[in-house]
């Protein structure tokens, strides 16, 4: 017994302390897995987390700085590392959209690409309109021009912004960079209208006769829009042309990657670029409490009518088509939100955009490559509230009552305006002038709207970029759905062709075996048809 229980102990000591190092394995396992989980999410949110810390040490770094009173040339200085992540963003731009647009164009079928274009067209003229209808109902709700009559440019020493140009030229401008006359022009230059006065004549008294006469001038600045038109009829024409096109298509392709290649590159100075871009701006404000006091009604309107389109109406647009949770593929879009933050940019926020889109939310390529620079030339939400509520605070501070027709001027002007509008900082400024010249207003207080253009343009861009994003995503499910579709459908037919084989192969089967039949049984037929008449010839033999 004593040597059982020896033994017995013997056996259990040993279960004992297997247990323990089992528990302890079990912890460190735990520990590791929660370890390797912490530093998964940090791998994988790594850009975001470094995006974010700038714009917040950017903050606090522009704070401490503007204690120290520095001259311009420090500014400038100090702001030189931001400068430098702008100068690549904007560097890769033009290789992004034309080579991206043309591998997207010609990636998708001619059927596919009208139906998509058209929705998109579709989607973004109906979100651009219903911005600026909640632009214009929030400047009558909040009335931010009223009771701020005796505010004027000189009161905040602001520079005055001269604009004379027509709203028929304005638009013609639009018609004219949509075809370009000389694409390498495109890629630095824009047309714009101006005029001069040519003398026509003398009156009666001798007087000279003058006339304002338009005239073409190019401006600083790249014809995106022009470039993108020209891009996407480019990769269908390639697309026509069949196997001879495919080799430039293959180029382009292989262009796309590696400039995307150069994206993920500049992705990690962005951290340090937004820092000090922030941190600048920060210390170039001049008396900001006597902007926010005089303007703060304005700026009040157009942030909570960013907050209203971007947080509450495109997120139900977007649930509406698909049926999935919008913030969850929001949420895989921080870095480029806080670049537009950051930037004031739709068009230097493209690479980013295109980069998180299909990596973080799986957007196919076609669709992201081809939607995406579109919608940072033409989709333009963001612009149409703050533009909207800008026409009205004029109004109200020139105490001119709008009637609806006025009104619906604005809305239109406004949603027609912003496709031409230049995804840069301070490019709807110009789109102002032409609403205020559409409804006859003066354009002499668009320096009010300059002055506060930096705190407003940084939520402007956000909702843009966001509108864009989205609108990627309704394309990405429409074209699944299709898909899903067109697999039904070719599986259905599959199976109607293997029915109408098998029931084909019945029918030879019964053919091939009644003949069978026919040739091996002639006499059960020949007895068959024999038997009414020997059945009268065993009547008479029976007799």
């Amino acid at each position: 017994m004593a040597k059982t229980k020896r033994e017995t102990n013997g056996h259990t000591m040993p279960h004992l302390g297997s247990t323990d190092q089992i528990l302890d394995k079990k912890r460190t396992s735990e520990q590791k897995s929660f370890r390797e989980k912490l530093m998964g999410f940090l791998r994988r949110n790594l850009m975001v987390i470094l995006t974010v810390s700038g714009v917040l040490v950017g903050v606090g770094l522009g704070t401490m700085v503007r204690k120290m009173n520095l001259t311009r040339a420090q500014m400038t200085y100090f702001a030189f590392p931001g400068e430098m992540l702008l100068r690549m963003l904007k560097m890769i731009i033009l290789p992004l959209v034309v080579c991206s647009l043309v591998s997207g164009a010609a990636s998708l079928d001619t059927r596919s690409l009208g139906k998509l274009g058209g929705i998109a067209v579709g989607y973004f003229l109906v979100t651009t309109l219903i911005a600026s209808c909640i632009g214009v109902a929030l400047a009558f709700i909040i009335k931010p021009g009223v009771g701020a009559g005796a505010l004027n440019t000189n009161s905040l020493s602001l520079e005055s912004v001269s604009t004379d140009k027509e709203t028929a030229d304005s638009f013609l401008d639009l018609a004219r960079n949509l075809f370009p006359a000389n694409l390498v022009a495109a890629a630095f230059r824009s047309y714009a209208t101006d005029y001069k006065m040519v003398a026509v004549g003398n009156d009666t008294n001798g007087t000279a006769l003058y006339q304002k006469v338009p005239i073409g001038t190019d401006t600083d600045g790249m014809n995106i829009l022009g470039l993108v038109l020209f891009a996407m009829v480019f990769g269908v024409a390639l697309r026509k042309l069949g196997p001879e096109g495919e080799e430039l298509i293959r180029f382009f392709n292989a262009f796309n990657e590696a400039t995307m290649v150069l994206v993920s590159w500049i992705m990690w100075y962005v951290p340090l670029g937004i820092m000090f871009l922030v941190g600048s701006k920060i210390v170039e404000m001049e008396d900001v409490v006597l902007l926010v006091t005089s303007l703060g009604k304005y700026i009040f309107a157009s942030i909570l009518g960013h907050i209203i389109h971007g947080g509450i109406v495109l997120p139900l647009i977007y649930f509406g088509f698909t049926r999935k949770n919008p913030f969850t593929f929001l949420s895989g879009l921080i870095t480029p939100f806080t670049t537009a933050f950051a930037t004031c940019s739709s068009s230097a926020t493209l690479p980013s955009m295109i980069k998180c889109v299909e990596e973080n939310n799986g957007v196919d390529k076609r669709i992201s490559r081809f939607i995406l620079p579109i919608g940072a030339t033409v989709n333009m939400d963001g612009a149409a509230i703050f533009q909207c509520v800008a026409a009205v605070f004029i109004a109200q501070l020139n105490n001119v009552e709008l009637n609806a027709g006025q009104i619906f001027t604005i809305l239109v002007t406004a949603t027609a305006s912003s496709v031409g509008a230049a995804g840069i900082p301070a490019g709807g400024i110009i789109t102002i002038a032409i609403i205020l010249e559409a409804i006859g207003l003066p354009t002499n207080d668009l320096s009010l709207m300059l002055a506060v253009d930096w705190i407003v343009d940084r939520t402007t861009t956000v909702v843009n970029v966001e509108g864009d994003a989205l609108g990627a995503g309704i394309l990405h499910h429409i074209n699944l759905q299709e898909m899903k579709k067109k697999k039904q459908q070719e599986e259905e037919e599959e199976k109607e062709d293997q029915e109408a084989e098998e029931l084909l192969e019945v029918r030879v089967e019964l053919v091939a075996n009644s003949r069978a039949e026919e040739e091996s049984s002639p006499l059960v037929r020949h007895q068959v048809a024999k038997t009414p008449e020997a059945t009268p010839e065993a009547i008479e033999s029976m007799l």
